[in-house]
């Protein structure tokens, strides 16, 4: 018997022509749903509370509210680098000047502050009530107990970029961040677990060596004083030198070893 196979093959073309036409009419699949595709974005959870709210508007140290301080221009550094109004003038009993760069740039109401206090005569004699070997000299509280400050009311933090490193002038404040006054602090060594949580607002240009004499202690036995503090534009001269030192007492006197303490047999 034979066979013939031409039909079939000319129906499987026919066939064949037949679904191409049908793939090229039909539209093209689509593709992975690109939100069904990439997971989800991670949801962050809400911060935690700040365990203490400063309050709305600053208070002072005595409870009363503190007043607003209207915003400052920002300043540019030609402005204010090696400017004598911006320039502070320490006068130390450890022996000589301190001066300190002042930053309003970054920190305009804790310039102004430590300027009016100053210019006061309320720095004039204060001790130095806090010392760190390695850490920071702290002062500004006339009752050299760390709990006091000027009559102005409190200042809002100003934090800022500005690194804690040697030399650098901080303020210093209570547990509240808008609790600064009149106290502050200058680095013996950087610090920089303080950036951006204590206002940083000047550093030291020259006489370092006279931060590094203050006595240490918390609070010294003896302790250092600021004999006068100035702003340079004011031409306040050095004082004497007289001045300038500190008055150490002398060290216990040693028990007198007598005859019988050197012929005493040795205690085994």
């Amino acid at each position: 018997m034979t066979f013939s196979f031409r039909p079939l093959v000319l129906t499987a073309m026919a066939f064949g022509l037949a679904a191409s036409a049908v793939a090229q009419d039909a539209p093209p699949a689509p593709g992975p749903n690109p939100a069904e595709s990439q997971p989800a974005p991670p949801v962050e959870a809400p911060a935690p509370a700040p365990v203490e709210t400063p309050p709305a508007a600053p208070v002072a140290a005595d409870g009363t509210p503190a007043a607003e301080v209207p915003a400052v221009p920002a300043m540019t550094p030609d402005q204010y680098i090696n400017n004598p109004e911006y320039m502070l003038n320490l006068d130390l009993s450890t022996g000589g000047r301190v001066v300190i760069q002042l930053y309003p740039n970054v920190a305009p109401h804790h310039v102004e502050r430590i300027k009016q206090l100053a210019r006061a005569g309320f720095y004039d004699g204060i001790k130095f009530h806090r010392v760190i070997d390695g850490f920071m000299a702290q002062t500004g509280d006339p009752t050299a107990t760390g709990q006091g400050g000027s009559q102005l009311p409190d200042i809002k933090a100003e934090f800022n970029p500005t690194p804690h490193l040697r030399g650098t002038l901080s303020m210093a404040r209570a547990e509240s961040e808008d609790s600064a006054n009149s106290q502050f602090f200058i680095m013996l060594q950087p610090r920089f677990a303080l950036d951006r949580r204590y206002t940083a607002f000047g550093r030291v240009v020259s006489g370092m060596q006279y931060v590094d004499a203050i006595h240490k202690g918390e609070p010294p036995e003896t302790m250092s004083r600021m004999v006068q503090v100035s702003v340079a534009a004011d031409n306040k001269p050095i004082p004497p030198a007289s001045m300038l030192t500190e008055t150490v007492p002398a060290p216990p006197p040693a028990a007198e070893i007598t005859a019988d303490q050197l012929n005493a047999p040795i205690k085994q």
